[in-house]
């Protein structure tokens, strides 16, 4: 039986991730018993949100006077820790989704309750309470204090995400490079109705861990927000049993079937940055001459790149194929004889190329995002 770690590829804060369906916040709603309820069919789950200083605790009184659900507690640090605890050997990726009103809040949660759990800044809430009280959608439109606030937990060494609302900053290519460079290491975006062509700009960006949100109540809505970039999908208000059981099933059987649940689509018909594994030479005209412009990288870099990552690999052979390798060959649901011949003279079966096709992915984006330069944000 396949594990998980083979099925995807994933993993968060040292942990394989069982499956790439995650649970969001929910003020008010999702703790750690609302995920417990929900645990065979999820691999991570962001409770909280969580107030965690007067400043905004004082705004989750006030929301909750209104009529709005909220965790209200005297002791942010115990009742988190309590919440920790119930999650602890549940095998679920477990995030902190935290409002506080300035970077020094979020560090000393961090520097109490420790490593065990991603930290993820609510930079998306937009209720005037919590604005006011500087988180929030106000994270997003002073993006120096959020990158201020990624720095101050990353000092302690632990793994941080970052909840936002696409369409409220002012570019959010930029604000997802700016969030890679102060260290973050997940990006969890509620798309609103910009879908897949933002994701895949942020995508384009940064090589962090992409949460998708917004929407998300089936099968095909995930695989729109995989194949352009998504490693993994949340849901929020539909994070009912049947719906995330029938999309764990779902995505899993997709997994076993083709060996890359989240393939990109080709870069000619709308991929992104990790469709260059499916790409091959630069030898006419097509999408991936400006494209390779765009990311700033050569023709020269780009082959010697695919080179040395199948080197050694069952990608490196394929003599028969148009340009010898399997390395310039395309997704296996692209019907091609000659790379068919070399996948059976290299004894691999189509979800092991398809396998072997993500791993070069990411040697591919690892080469990419380590050339581009710092201001770069296509």
């Amino acid at each position: 039986m396949i594990d998980s770690y083979e099925r995807c590829g994933l993993i968060i804060n040292d942990q394989v991730v069982r499956t790439p369906v995650a649970i969001a916040s929910m003020a008010g709603t999702v703790d750690a018993a609302y995920v417990l309820a929900r645990a065979d069919h999820i691999g991570a789950a962001f409770i909280g949100g969580y107030s965690i200083d007067e400043a905004t605790m004082e705004a989750s009184r006030q929301m909750a006077a209104d009529g709005r659900a909220e965790f209200l507690y005297d002791d942010p640090v115990a009742a988190l820790r309590a919440e920790v605890d119930a999650l602890r050997g549940s095998g679920i990726v477990t995030g902190l989704n935290l409002r506080g009103s300035g970077p020094a809040s979020y560090a000393a949660i961090a520097d109490a309750i420790g490593d065990d759990v991603v930290y993820e800044i609510d930079a998306h809430c937009r209720q005037p309470a919590m604005t006011a009280a500087g988180c929030g959608e106000t994270l997003l439109k002073n993006p120096h204090i959020l990158a201020e606030t990624v720095r101050a937990l990353k000092n302690f060494d632990v793994t941080v995400s970052v909840k936002i609302r696409a369409g409220i900053a002012d570019d959010d290519r930029g604000l997802a490079r700016l969030l890679w460079k102060a260290g973050a290491d997940i990006i969890h975006a509620d798309l609103m109705d910009f879908g897949y062509a933002r994701l895949r700009q942020i995508r384009n960006a940064c090589p962090l861990t992409l949460i998708a949100n917004n929407s998300i109540t089936s099968f095909d809505r995930a695989m729109d927000l995989f194949t352009h970039g998504a490693d993994m999908v949340s849901l929020a208000r539909r994070s009912d049993e049947r719906t995330l059981a029938g999309l764990d099933a779902a995505i899993c059987r997709r997994a076993d079937e083709t060996g890359w649940y989240n393939a990109p689509k080709q870069l000619c018909r709308g991929g992104d940055v990790r469709s260059l594994a499916f790409c091959c030479m630069p030898v006419k005209h097509c999408p991936l001459l400006p494209f390779l412009e765009t990311i700033g990288l050569s023709r020269e870099d780009y082959m010697r790149i695919k080179r040395e990552a199948v080197k050694d690999t069952p990608l490196e052979g394929g003599r028969m194929t148009c340009f010898g390798s399997l390395a310039w060959c395309c997704k296996s649901s692209s019907p091609c004889m000659l790379r068919e011949i070399a996948m059976k003279e290299a004894a691999i079966d189509t979800p092991a190329y398809m396998r072997e096709k993500r791993r070069l992915s990411e040697k591919i984006m690892e080469q990419v995002f380590d050339a581009v330069p710092n201001d770069h944000a296509d």
